[in-house]
């Protein structure tokens, strides 16, 4: 019986940055525009060749090794053709000394170190696959080979010459061929084993919750959708997403399903962690996409990620996932610089860290515990070593930026040489892209940096001293400006002007950066470097759905770039993936969403209601205060009274949440008097810039456990940490007061967004865009601390006059019971006929 074979595809250049990868992990300097600066080195070099030289010519293998059918291929810079010689060469600008690779050129002898004078296997390597290939088609059987370096700064060029048999490449050639197809093996068997078990899957729980099945299906349908056009859709059963693992006969949602896109609005304890990831997961196996990346903006929610990732293993899942950690949170050295002279776990990296792939392989999760622990057993950057398992992981946690973020995207996968595969983005908490969204297409520069870091600069690079002076001057002038008129300064045109100043700067920096010399001021200068050049691609994007503006800050001044609608990079970045699905307990309405994310047209939507019994929630409405800002002085005493009403009523957890930490000031002066003389109740309170243990703690108040009687008051501030991605299961949390309807607070940034949206030809919802949908998204989030299982019962307490408003109350969930409880003595009915008249202390 014949076997058929299985057809791989691997440039040239690839397979030999794989195979032969060696030394130090190397971070140093290179220009931001280092490609069209080797593009131009390039044709620069290639036209100064004689008439017998043909460049950029493309070459080509199939190779039939075991089970594969390989295609190799590449373009050689160029080829001399003479009559009794062929030479094959290979350029490569750099930035770096020549005399690095002037040892190169005595191939086969030692240095005074004992160390082969290849100091480059990687450029000689790619070049012997070029010559190996030339010389079996032409049937050569030597060949000679030309390495041509070329310094950027000096402009001077050093070629290096060698010859080669055709038998000693063959030898060379299979080796690399066959490491990688023993590599390509292992990943294929791990592939089957994957997808094998996927097909065999179980939902990890005995039954699914409300809601939760419908939101898998429609999760499975709207990948099979967005997994290529109707013909070539899986044509296998639905997806087996019943209780009992067999094939699920749920009919299609009707007008959920989009083409590869859907925006889903489920309530808090539902199971969406696992009610995205389950489908998903049965998609890979049958690979209607191949590779899954969990989207979320905080650390917590990747914890619940793994978790459900780690239940669907307990029940037979083959799958290895890998939650990616910021480089600054996992570093081993951080005040080392990322540099082989100082840092041992950048020293000799790529000699140890193929072994350390190798083992990690042998488990499942890579998470940060299991990197951090297999990098310090290997001696290797824990982050760089992350990033390797990424190629390998079949699902990839990690925070928004790594998908959406221009500056800081992976590369390897989303970047223009980023193979091509069908990348499923689950996107948790979505309703946190609008803002981070905003920020990452930003870009600002502020005035005193550049006076400090000039200062320094002085005598040491006057070029970048003096280019810095004319940025400065530009800076105070718009400072000036700003004085002049008392405020800050909005423009819709972009700040053309400071364009060229800011690339004077940037290449006067360049030029020293390159040299990649240590100096006491040089990771500053970096720093300023990179500032400057996000400024410049940031300015790229600069159109309609931007503004300009110049904000006095003391002394100082920012000058920003202000994306008001993201929706088109966020389009852009939807490009990179085949199916999208965006989900949150708070995605109201959905049409703002869709339009902010840059959906299509066609993205589906579920709306699920919650699944929890509504009896359990007591939801109450004190309309007759205003929490506006101008009225919060007067009426912060009626604020607090009501507090002290519900807390006193019945003890337990409570947790109360405000629109700032100012206001929550106020009213928390106010509550900690009078609960002087209850001695059995304890207040917590949030602080601003609270770190992990920090924040751990103020949650572990809410573990169950206190003494009968006792009550626990946290005060905290809406949209923040504690606002969302909490989970107070039972007794850990009693009740929440949501104080104000949440809106964020006027700003210049906020009132650029609704003057943008105002517009008639934007739909005209400006006040909604940019503080109304926002606010109560924060409210819900708040309340959506409160029920989050079957069996929690718990009281909300919206205390605003304006919930009892339309505009606002049309937003209310469709389950919500609102009750309305004017005064003490209408909460306290309320509140006995919810849990009886049991009172604080016995009273």
């Amino acid at each position: 019986m014949k076997i058929e074979k299985k057809n791989l595809k691997i440039s040239v250049r690839t397979l030999v940055e794989l195979m032969l990868r060696s030394g130090d992990l190397l971070m140093e300097f290179s220009m931001t525009d280092r490609r069209l600066e080797g593009t131009r080195v390039h044709q620069m070099l290639q036209e100064s060749r004689p008439e017998e030289y043909k460049k950029e010519m493309p070459v080509s293998l199939q190779v039939d090794r075991g089970n594969y059918l390989l295609d190799i291929g590449g373009r050689v810079d160029g080829i001399y053709r003479y009559p009794d010689r062929v030479i094959i060469e290979e350029i490569k600008s750099t930035t770096r000394d020549l005399n690095k690779y002037r040892r190169d050129a005595l191939p086969g002898e030692e240095d005074s170190g004992g160390q082969p004078r290849e100091s480059s296997p990687r450029h000689w390597g790619q070049l012997k696959v070029y010559c190996y290939i030339y010389a079996l088609q032409e049937e050569l059987e030597q060949i000679d080979a030309r390495l041509t370096y070329f310094q950027v700064n000096s402009e001077e060029t050093l070629e290096l010459d060698r010859c080669y048999t055709r038998q000693e490449l063959e030898t060379f050639f299979y080796d690399l061929v066959d490491r990688f197809l023993t590599w390509a093996e292992t990943l294929d068997q791990w592939r089957s084993q994957r997808n094998e078990t996927a097909e065999q899957l179980k939902f990890p729980f005995g039954s699914y919750r409300p809601g939760q099945h419908k939101m898998a299906v429609v999760i499975y349908r709207t990948i099979e959708a967005g997994a290529g056009p109707a013909g070539e859709i899986d044509e296998r059963p639905a997806v087996p997403l019943n209780d009992t693992g067999g094939t699920s006969g749920t009919p299609p949602v009707n007008g959920a399903v989009g083409n590869g896109q859907l925006i889903v609005q489920a309530p808090t304890g539902i199971g969406k962690t696992m009610a995205a990831l389950f489908p998903t997961v049965k998609a890979l196996g049958r690979d209607l996409c191949g590779k899954i990346f969990y989207l979320t903006a905080r650390t917590t929610v990747k914890a619940v990620a793994e978790k459900a990732l780690q239940e669907m293993r307990d029940k037979g899942l083959k799958m290895k996932s890998l939650t990616l950690t910021a480089k600054e949170k996992t570093c081993f050295n951080p005040e080392s610089a990322c540099d082989p002279e100082e840092c041992e776990f950048a020293r000799g990296y790529y000699d140890r860290v193929d072994d350390a792939v190798e083992e990690i392989f042998r488990q499942d999760a890579f998470t940060r515990e299991a990197v951090e622990a297999m990098a310090r057993k290997h001696m290797v950057c824990p982050f760089e070593f992350a990033l390797e398992l990424a190629i390998t992981a079949d699902c990839i946690i990690c925070d928004y930026n790594y998908a959406f973020d221009p500056s800081v995207c992976l590369k390897r996968f989303f970047g223009e040489e980023g193979p091509e595969e069908d990348y499923v983005f689950l996107i948790d908490e979505a309703h946190n892209l609008v803002n981070r969204s905003r920020e990452m297409f930003s870009a600002g520069l502020f005035k005193q940096p550049f006076v400090e870091l000039r200062r320094t600069l002085k005598s040491k690079l006057p070029g970048v001293y003096k280019s810095m002076g004319k940025i400065n001057t530009f800076l105070r002038q718009c400072w000036k400006r700003c004085e002049e008129e008392g405020r800050p300064v909005v423009e819709k045109e972009e700040p053309e002007d400071i364009y060229p100043l800011l690339r004077k700067f940037s290449k006067a920096a360049e030029d020293w950066l390159a040299l990649n010399l240590k100096t006491s001021f040089r990771d500053e200068l970096l720093d300023m470097y990179f500032e400057v050049s996000r400024f410049l691609r940031t300015a790229e994007q600069y159109d309609e759905t931007y503004a300009t503006y110049y904000e006095p800050k003391g002394r100082d001044l920012r000058l920003k770039l202000f994306c008001i609608d993201p929706s088109r990079q966020l389009a852009e970045a939807l490009s990179r993936c085949k199916s999208a699905v965006f989900f949150s307990a708070t995605m109201t309405p959905s049409a703002y969403f869709r339009q902010i994310f840059g959906c299509r047209d066609t993205a589906g939507e579920l709306i699920l209601p919650s699944p929890f019994p509504p009896e359990n929630l007591c939801l109450m409405v004190s309309d007759r205060i205003s929490t506006l800002y101008r009225q919060r002085e007067r009426t912060k005493e009626a604020v607090n009274r009501v507090i002290v009403s519900l807390v006193n009523h019945s003890s337990g957890n409570y947790l109360l949440f405000f629109p700032s930490y100012r206001y929550m000031e106020m009213v928390y002066e106010l509550f900690a008097a009078e609960m002087e003389t209850r001695p059995e109740t304890e207040i917590i309170v949030q602080t601003p810039g609270m770190t992990e243990p920090e924040r751990d703690i103020f949650l572990q108040n809410f573990d169950d456990g206190g003494s009968e009687g006792s009550t626990l008051v946290g005060f905290a501030v809406m949209g923040g940490i504690f606002g969302e991605g909490i989970d107070l299961v039972g007794d850990r949390l009693s009740g929440a007061v949501i104080v104000g309807v949440g809106l964020p607070a006027i700003s210049l940034e906020n009132e650029l967004i609704k003057d943008y949206f105002r517009d008639p030809e934007r739909g005209g919802s400006g006040f909604e865009y940019a503080y109304l949908y926002p606010g109560i998204n924060r409210v819900l989030q708040a309340a959506g601390r409160v029920i989050r299982s079957e069996e929690d019962r718990g009281v909300i307490l919206l205390i605003d006059e304006r919930f009892s408003w339309r505009q606002y109350s049309s937003l209310f969930p469709r389950e919500w019971r609102p009750m309305r409880a004017s005064d003490r003595e209408q909460l306290s009915q309320i509140l006995d006929q919810f849990r009886g008249p049991t009172r604080v202390g016995g009273q």
